[in-house]
Parts: structure tokens; sequence; C-alpha cells
């Protein structure tokens, strides 16, 4: 499978345990502390004044946020190949590497710099720290993924007879007991 495309594929999946990590993260913050988590807020600031949530119930909300929030795992997934060429080391290393740099990236970056959230620097230390976990575990899983989708093993795909490294074993990752919480 072409690198772009599988660490695309790859980030879209990683968002599911990153937001795992996330949801579970959210639960254990003071209450103080518990405001919308980042993608349902951005989704809103951003969709909302082009008129795209009109007439959108708030239950169906939640459903635009996550659907965006994998969306952008993908979007920022597909650009993991390049940055692996930069970073170099193990897969997983740099995928989390990657991971920290997106969300850099986006809570110092695109994000506070379209007025959508306040910076980073103004959060809170807890919250940055579920923010950076999240990332790491979703830069890391989009790292083995993206490698395991671009092993082909002899004679399926692979041109004239070559293979391609076969990926460790991914570890069992556990399902969520609810990723859509009330949060989103």
């Amino acid at each position: 499978m072409n690198p772009v495309l599988a660490a695309a594929v790859a980030g879209c999946l990683a968002t599911g345990p990153m937001t795992a990590v996330m949801s579970g993260l959210f639960r254990r913050l003071p209450a103080g502390e518990r405001h919308p988590l980042p993608p349902r807020l951005v989704t809103e600031r951003l969709l909302g004044p082009l008129g795209l949530l009109d007439g959108v119930p708030e239950d169906r909300r939640a459903d635009a946020a996550l659907a965006a929030h994998y969306a952008y795992g993908a979007l920022t997934g597909a650009g993991y190949p390049l940055a692996a060429r930069v970073l170099g080391g193990p897969p997983v290393v740099a995928g989390a590497a990657y991971g920290v740099a997106v969300w850099a990236a986006s809570y110092l970056g695109w994000i506070p710099a379209t007025g959508t959230l306040t910076p980073a620097t103004r959060h809170s230390r807890r919250r940055n720290a579920m923010m950076i976990a999240a990332h790491l575990v979703w830069g890391g899983a989009t790292a083995a993924l993206a490698q395991t989708l671009c092993a082909r093993p002899s004679g399926f795909g692979a041109p004239h007879g070559a293979t391609a490294p076969v990926s460790p074993a991914l570890p069992e990752i556990p399902e969520p007991e609810a990723v859509r919480m009330r949060a989103w």
C-alpha cells in the first residue's frame, strides 16, 4: 500500500485508542477542568459560523465532533511518512514524537492562531498532560498501523516476488467502555 495512504488510514484508526485514552483521562480531571474536549470545541467553533451545524440537534453534534476528530486523525496521519524520514529511529518512537509535534502544531499553533481556542500555555498542566498522552498514543499507534499496512507478504502485490518486512504483532488494544461521552 502507498505509504501516505497507509499512514492516513492508520491515523484514522489510531484515533480510536487516542479517543479512549483522552476520554479515560478526562474522567480523572477535577470537575472544574472537565469542560468539553477540544474536538467538540474546535468542531463547533469552526463549523458553527459556517452554518454547517444549523439545525443539528445537540446529541448529533457529538457525532459531528467525533467524525471531524477521526477525519483530522487521517489528515495528520498522512504526514507521518515524511516526519518519520526526518525523525528516524524505531517507528513507534518516531510516531510518538510525531504525535507530540501534531499536538504542538495544533494547540500552540493553528488552533489559537485562528482564535478557535486559547493556546495550551493557558490550559492547566493536567489538561495538557491528558492531551499530550492522547497524542503520544495516537502517534505510536499511527506508526505501528502504517508499518503493518505497508507490509506485503511475498507474492501478494509485491513486485517481482519481492518481500516486504513483516511487522511485529500489534498489542491488544482494549475496547473503550464509552467513546461517546457527554463532553464530546
